[in-house]
């Protein structure tokens, strides 16, 4: 025993004389391997085997296989531990010693990520009073990364500019999601929608005329252009175009809702006197009704709608207030008239539903999965038969299943959105468009199969409708845009095939004149369903 721990003073000893020549780190004090000699010199027999000594420590994982050879000298090889400077900047951060500067940039950083998600989802317009708060928030960081000294040290200045390009990122998005051209497309419509609103709906809420059918036919087209206007998956036109379908579409279903309701009330003031009541509040629902539509389309800036719900929470307040005396003809009176009341506040609530609910994104939408799938069926049928070598013998068992798929789009539910509603006519044009397809190949085959006698024009009528098989099936694979060659060359097959079928003439015939007018309504089928796949909407 006495000779094991001799042993280990002898080792110290001899290490203490050979620090005192040794250069480096040693003489520095820094840690070592050994305590009392430089980092790395070899230990005692037992050490270099790996056992540990008491007083001795070993090295950490960091300091492994890093060492170099720095010479020899009387006392062995000496050995000498080089950490990098990515190991020297997290030992220092490790013992608390990180620079003041790089920890207000990271403080600032994390500040301008946590109001990202509000960037990258702002869906208004440079005149927003939101817009103008995230840009002075933005505008204010950049000011304190400006003001981070960096001492003339290398990482500070390649930390801020880091901190700084992250900061210009945001703003130049902010900018774009606020003119973006599609974005702006979305409120030029909305301003239609505006100016309808302010020339029919108004006035007829002032005790003018009522609704007319151009009014409709005006909210019907502009809620289809809405639909039609490319977001290309960002989330800022997402929302932009969902918020104001939502708008539109709300101030429709209130007039529709108005113009179909014919109660039987209200009743007569001599049955009770809380008739009296209820009527007098039924005439301020009534032109709550006119203020919540100016509301929503913005075209009344006196009225807030904290200020309107208010006042609707007071009329219900003052129905609850009334004492029917268990008549139930009162009693379903009131109740109607709250239930126009709750409908009207359910509408006030769209702004903040929009700013909160993921709705506007449909591609997690129930019916949408539902319309995709139908069409992801109808492509695998599509493409079997495209691909098949005796196709006939496949005809009836697909146009059975296609027609179950179009039973399942019956059943998807809209959901009062004019979104699902497009996504839905497609998907069932994309659908009877293979079953047509189908139906004159069929025509054509039995045509072959059982030859008679024809005239010439109703024979120039099918050699068109055969051309029309092939272009269509080839219309059925085609997948891309109005710029490809392609499409302009389907375009031009089909308008040879229309002037074809105006050339041939009846001669009178009626049986003729229905072939050719059948033609020529497939044929301006096929050129309407070539332009809808072209045209790159998107939900």
């Amino acid at each position: 025993m006495a000779r094991a721990y001799g042993g280990i003073a002898t080792v110290e000893r001899l290490a203490l004389r050979r620090r005192r020549k040794a250069p480096g780190d040693a003489r520095r004090g820094r840690p070592c391997a050994f305590p009392g000699t430089d980092a790395g010199r070899r230990g005692p027999r037992g050490a270099r085997r790996g056992r540990v000594f008491p007083g001795l420590a070993a090295d950490g994982p960091a300091l492994r296989g890093r060492r170099r050879r720095c010479g020899s000298g009387g006392g062995g090889a000496r050995w000498r531990v080089r950490p990098s400077a990515c190991e020297r900047e997290h030992r220092s951060m490790d013992m608390g010693n990180q620079h003041p500067s790089i920890s207000r940039l990271q403080e600032i950083q994390r500040e301008v990520k946590g109001i990202e998600p509000q960037v990258v989802g702002f869906s208004g317009l440079s005149d927003d009073k939101n817009y103008k708060r995230l840009e002075r928030i933005l505008t204010k960081q950049l000011f304190e990364i400006d003001s981070v000294d960096t001492e003339g040290k290398g990482d500070i200045q390649q930390a801020r500019k880091r901190a700084a390009q992250e900061t210009e990122r945001l703003l130049k998005e902010l900018e774009q999601n606020a003119n973006h051209p599609h974005r702006i497309e979305v409120q030029n419509i909305f301003k239609e929608a505006q100016a309808l609103v302010k020339e029919k709906i108004v006035p007829f809420y002032s005790g003018g005329n009522c609704v007319t059918d151009e009014f409709e036919e005006g909210i019907q087209d502009i809620i289809l252009r809405l639909t039609h206007v490319k977001t290309g998956g960002k989330i800022s036109l997402r929302k932009a175009r969902y918020r104001t379908l939502t708008k539109i579409c709300a101030v429709q279903e209130i007039i529709e809702d108005c113009m179909k309701k014919q109660p039987s009330l209200p009743l007569s003031e001599d049955v009770h006197p809380s008739v009296a009541k209820i009527n007098s509040v039924m005439c301020e629902v009534n032109k709550a009704r006119g203020t919540l539509i100016a509301l929503l389309m913005g075209v009344d800036s006196s009225e807030t709608c904290r200020h309107l719900s208010c006042v609707l929470s007071g009329l219900i307040a003052d129905l609850d207030a009334l004492d029917v005396c268990g008549r139930t003809e009162i009693r379903n009176y009131r109740r109607e008239v709250v239930e126009d009341i709750n409908k009207l506040l359910k509408y006030l609530d769209l702004e903040e539903e929009a700013d909160s609910t993921h709705a506007f994104d449909l591609g997690q939408n129930h019916s949408i999965i539902k319309i995709e799938n139908v069409l992801k069926r109808m492509r695998e049928i599509k493409n079997e038969l495209l691909r098949a070598q005796s196709p006939p013998e496949l005809y009836l068992r697909a146009k059975t299943e296609l027609q179950g798929l179009i039973g399942q789009l019956d059943e998807v539910s809209l959901e009062k959105n004019p979104c699902i509603r497009e996504a839905r006519r497609r998907a069932v044009i994309e659908v009877q468009t293979l079953i047509t397809y189908l139906d004159l190949k069929e025509a054509l085959e039995k045509r072959k199969l059982f030859p008679c006698e024809e005239n010439p024009p109703h024979k120039a009528v099918w050699e068109i409708l055969g051309n029309l098989s092939e272009i269509l099936g080839e219309v059925l694979s085609f997948g891309g845009n109005r710029t490809d060659k392609n499409y302009i060359r389907l375009e031009e097959l089909l308008t040879k095939q229309l002037l074809a079928l105006d050339a041939v003439d009846p001669q009178g015939e009626e049986k003729g004149k229905a072939a050719r007018r059948q033609a020529v309504k497939l044929a301006q089928s096929i050129l309407s369903y070539l332009d809808m796949k072209s045209d790159e909407w998107e939900y």
